[in-house]
């Protein structure tokens, strides 16, 4: 394995980082330390190098399970669309997902080998270091998390060397609860660790609690029995206890960074979120760094993948990738500005759109460029912001939420690969979830007191002057989506809200319709890939996606 970098600010060296490839699968002598390291590096890396996968999805970039579950479950919503060709992207697009889409076949099959791993270093390596064992069974719980959210009834098996049964969404949900519980208390004590500081990117008791508070939140889902006070209690033990705190910038009056080029939201997403103050809201990251830890799965995915050569040329940032394929869907824009006020505006560049909207989350860009005499002339409202032609990336307003460059204008480390870290889970979200879970613990429609002043909070930061008294369930939706987008939560969203499958709440494209229309409600998890069953004959498919 070239040297797979993921900084983790451990007691040992960086050499330790350089690990040979591990075949969990096989009965070998381990490395307590690399395997450790392993147990991490699954989330966010190809396998053997920056495009040399382990797994052939024909694109070594899409073998990456961050992208793959980014792309399951933002692509599949109200959020995001993709114009790719890339295997079983199109069928996320239109809600279209059978058995043998290869998206899904790599998600199930990067998950359970992250479970693999993690199974070899509990069997062989859990006398090492108790702490770090903690952690281990953290990780574990986190792949096994994504099994159960995104396919209900996957293959399990807490060792390795025997072929894994299928668990049923209820008793695995009891698992991870169990798993998480027993194990938090000896992992790392809460504390924010920035790059450059001990530990620096390992999971502390924060994460443990924060995944206890998205795993209560959907209880309802997985076993059909709500546990909204189990999910307050862990939102608010990560508020209360973390020692993160919300960013809001280097100038608390404007909410922007010291130069004042970038608002407090944006520099959450920038090249330097592991250094700048915005590092203080980050309860889980996954480390990168461009020069030593390329990925072409992780951050840079998730910049080149939303931004053109044109939108680079109007905001210039610090690499050479701008892919073009991820934009937003007209759905999510309007919740921040209604398409009629959109139109009437003089231009979509992002600074007239965040004005207009009165929100510095609403991070769109509309405008355009074309070449005339060799020379770029702009275009204002050169982008549609209807998804009309999914093949063309200017249908569809462009975000420029994730930035390749640094918020203090510093140098980054590489020009191809970006240095951003991707924060998973921060202190925002556990923000909303306590306003949501306070709200349907005592049986309201509406935000209480202390989940409506989280939530003022939160706009407070991206100056958003519109302070509610109290906010509908619907409205903390609207709130999530505006704080959380294109961070990979949302079809669990729609799902609690029973605005997915099955539902009359529709986007553009929803279920391959292009005024939006419904699908099944089977579609609110996935199939079990046919390749998976096809060699575990203990794996029923889930019901409606046939045998």
């Amino acid at each position: 394995m070239a040297a797979v970098a993921l900084s983790m600010g451990l007691s040992s060296c960086t050499g330790d980082l350089d690990v040979e490839p591990i075949d969990p699968r096989m009965n070998t002598t381990v490395d307590a330390q690399k395997l450790f390291n392993k147990c991490y590096a699954e989330f966010v890396f190809e396998g053997y190098a920056p495009g040399d996968s382990e797994l052939d999805l024909g694109d070594a970039g899409l073998s990456v399970l961050y992208r793959l579950l980014w792309n399951a479950n933002e692509l599949t919503t109200d959020e995001a669309i993709c114009g790719w060709n890339d295997k079983g992207v199109g069928e996320f697009d239109y809600n279209s997902y059978t058995p043998a889409n290869e998206c899904l076949y790599g998600l199930y099959w990067r998950l359970s080998l992250g479970v693999t791993i993690c199974n070899q270093y509990l069997q062989e390596c859990a006398d090492y270091d108790a702490t770090m064992t903690a952690e281990v069974h953290f990780i574990r719980a986190l792949y096994y998390y994504f099994l159960l959210d995104n396919f209900g009834n996957p293959s399990f098996s807490e060792t390795i060397g025997e072929k894994p049964r299928q668990i049923k969404s209820a008793e695995l949900f009891a698992w991870i609860a169990k798993e998480l519980e027993d194990n938090v208390d000896g992992m790392l004590a809460p504390s924010v660790r920035k790059k450059g500081t001990a530990n620096y990117g390992r999971a502390d008791q924060s994460a443990a609690w924060m995944l206890l508070a998205r795993l209560y939140l959907n209880a309802e889902k997985y076993t059909g029995t709500a546990q909204w006070a189990k999910a307050k209690e862990y939102a608010d033990k990560v508020i209360k206890q973390s020692g993160r705190s919300i960013w809001m910038g280097d100038n608390a009056t404007t909410h922007k960074s010291a130069n004042g080029q970038y608002s407090a939201y944006q520099m959450l997403f920038m090249a330097d979120n592991d250094q700048s103050g915005a590092f203080d809201e980050a309860v889980f990251s996954f480390v990168l760094e461009g020069a030593s830890s390329a990925s072409w799965g992780g951050s840079t995915f998730l910049f080149a993948a939303c931004w053109d050569g044109n939108m680079v040329y109007a905001y210039p940032q610090s690499t050479d990738q701008a892919w073009g394929g991820n934009r937003t869907r007209v759905d999510l824009l309007q919740k921040f500005i209604a398409t009629s006020k959109l139109d009437a505006l003089p231009n979509w560049s992002t600074e007239t759109i965040v004005a207009a909207a009165g929100d510095d989350r609403a991070l769109f860009f509309g405008d355009d460029y074309k070449e005339e005499d060799g020379v770029k002339v702009l275009v204002p409202k050169g982008r549609k912001y209807t998804n009309d032609d999914l093949a063309t990336f200017t249908h569809g307003l462009a975000t420029i939420k994730y930035q390749s460059c640094r918020s203090d204008g510093g140098a980054v480390s590489n020009s191809t690969h970006n240095d951003n870290d991707i924060i998973l889970m921060r202190l925002a979200e556990a923000y909303l979830i306590y306003a949501e879970a306070e709200a349907r613990a005592a049986g309201s429609n509406t935000t209480l007191e202390e989940g409506t002043r989280l939530i003022n909070v939160l706009r407070q930061r991206a100056n958003n002057a519109d302070q509610h008294t109290t906010y509908t369930l619907r409205e903390v939706l609207d709130e999530r989506a505006r704080e959380l987008y294109f961070e990979g939560v949302r079809r669990t969203d729609l799902i609690r809200y029973g605005y997915y499958g099955g539902s009359s709440y529709t986007w553009q494209w929803k279920g391959g319709i292009h005024e939006g229309g419904k699908f099944e409600a089977y579609r609110n998890i996935f199939p079990i890939p046919q390749t998976e069953r096809a060699t575990n004959s203990n794996l029923e498919q889930n019901p409606g996606y046939g045998n």
